[in-house]
C-alpha cells in the first residue's frame, strides 16, 4: 500500500517507539516481504526472518529486536511489530463503510450491466461492457477491467485469511490491498477472491475461473489460465500464463507454477513446478511418472502372493 511520504520520526512518534536512522528518512509505503520495494516499511517479529527482512528491498523495518541498522535503511523498535503494523495500516487506511448497493464513489464503465443486488464498495472501478450477475459483491478499491463477466454470488475482495496466534486468541492482519481483474476474464458463481494483505491479488487477461473456486490473498494469476470448479489457491502463489488447474486442485502457499503447466484433478501442488508439463497426484509429480507408479502398485498384490507361494 502506497502512502503519502512520512518522515521516520513522525511514524515512530505515532507508535511511541524508538528508532535508528535519519529523522528525515522517508516512508512511502507499507508492504510484506515478498512485495516490498524501496521506500516501503515492513514488519518482522520472528528471529527466523530477521535477516531476510533486513536484507530485503524494504528501507524501513519494524522489528522487535535491537540490531544494527543496515546502510541506507531505518529501524523502528517495537515490542509487538504485528500490532503496530496493523496500527499503521488503520491510520493510513481507515475503515469506511458504504450502506448503498452501489457506492457513490464507485465507477462503472459504458455498456456494463449490473443485475439486481450487486454490491459495489467504495472506490470500486468496473470497466466497459462488463456483466455482474445477481448477488455479486465487489469490496472497496477493487478494479475490474473491460469485458469481464462475474456470475452470481461471487465475492471479490474479501479479507485475507491471515492471523497471528496469541495465547488466547488469533489476531487478524488488517487487509489494505486490492483485487485487480484484467480484461476478458470470466469468474464463476460462488467463487471468492481475497484482496492482498497490502498489495494486489491479480487475475490476468483472458483467464477463466469456474464456480466455487477460492483464490487467496496476494495471488498472481497470469493470462489465459483455466481454473476448474473446486480449485483452492493459498496466499502469495504465483501462477504463470496459460496454466490449467483441473477440478479440486489444491495449491499450497507461496509456490510458483510455470507457464503452460497442466495440473490434473484432485492433485496437491505442494511445491513449485516447472511450466510446460502435465502433473498429477499428492504430492505433485510428473503425470507420466505418477501413472507408472500407480500401474506398478496394482501389480503389488500379485508379487506378494508369488513371494508367499515360493516360500512354502
Amino acid at each position: 500500500m502506497k502512502i503519502t511520504p512520512h518522515r521516520l520520526s513522525d511514524l515512530a512518534n505515532l507508535l511511541d517507539a524508538s528508532y535508528k536512522g535519519n529523522d528525515d528518512h522517508l516512508i512511502t509505503g507499507l508492504n510484506e516481504v515478498h512485495l516490498v520495494e524501496a521506500g516501503d516499511l515492513m514488519f518482522v517479529d520472528h528471529p527466523k526472518y530477521y535477516e531476510k527482512a533486513l536484507q530485503s528491498a524494504a528501507t524501513t523495518i519494524l522489528i522487535n529486536k535491537e540490531v544494527d541498522c543496515p546502510t541506507g535503511k531505518a529501524l523502528i523498535f517495537s515490542d509487538d511489530p504485528f500490532r503496530d503494523y496493523n496500527k499503521l495500516v488503520r491510520h493510513f487506511h481507515p475503515i469506511s463503510h458504504s450502506l448503498q448497493l452501489i457506492s457513490s464513489t464507485a465507477r462503472v464503465g459504458e455498456g456494463s450491466f449490473l443485475y439486481p443486488n450487486v454490491y459495489l464498495g467504495n472506490h470500486v472501478t468496473v470497466g466497459k461492457n462488463c456483466v455482474l450477475m445477481p448477488g455479486v459483491v465487489v469490496h472497496d478499491h477493487c478494479v475490474i477491467g473491460d469485458n469481464v463477466t462475474i456470475h452470481a454470488n461471487a465475492v471479490i475482495g474479501s479479507d485475507a485469511f491471515y492471523y497471528k496466534r496469541r495465547n488466547d486468541k488469533h489476531d487478524k492482519m488488517i487487509s489494505c490491498g486490492r483485487v485487480v481483474i484484467q480484461d476478458d476474464v470470466e469468474i464463476g458463481s460462488c467463487t471468492s477472491i481475497d484482496r492482498g494483505v497490502s498489495g494486489d491479488t491479480l487475475i490476468g487477461r483472458g483467464t477463466k475461473i469456474d464456480n466455487q473456486v477460492h483464490i487467496g490473498h496476494d495471488v498472481s494469476i497470469g493470462s489465459m489460465c483455466i481454473l476448474a470448479a473446486g480449485v483452492g489457491v493459498a496466499g502469495a502463489v504465483k501462477i504463470g500464463n496459460a496454466v490449467t488447474l483441473w477440478g479440486q486442485v489444491g495449491v499450497a502457499s507461496a509456490v510458483e507454477i510455470g507457464d503452460g503447466a497442466i495440473v490434473q484433478g484432485q492433485s496437491g501442488v505442494t511445491k513449485s513446478i516447472e511450466g510446460g508439463k502435465v502433473y498429477f497426484g499428492t504430492p505433485i509429480e510428473d503425470a507420466r511418472i505418477r501413472m507408472r507408479e500407480l500401474a506398478a502398485l496394482r501389480l503389488l498384490p500379485d508379487f506378494i502372493d508369488a513371494a508367499r507361494t515360493s516360500s512354502k
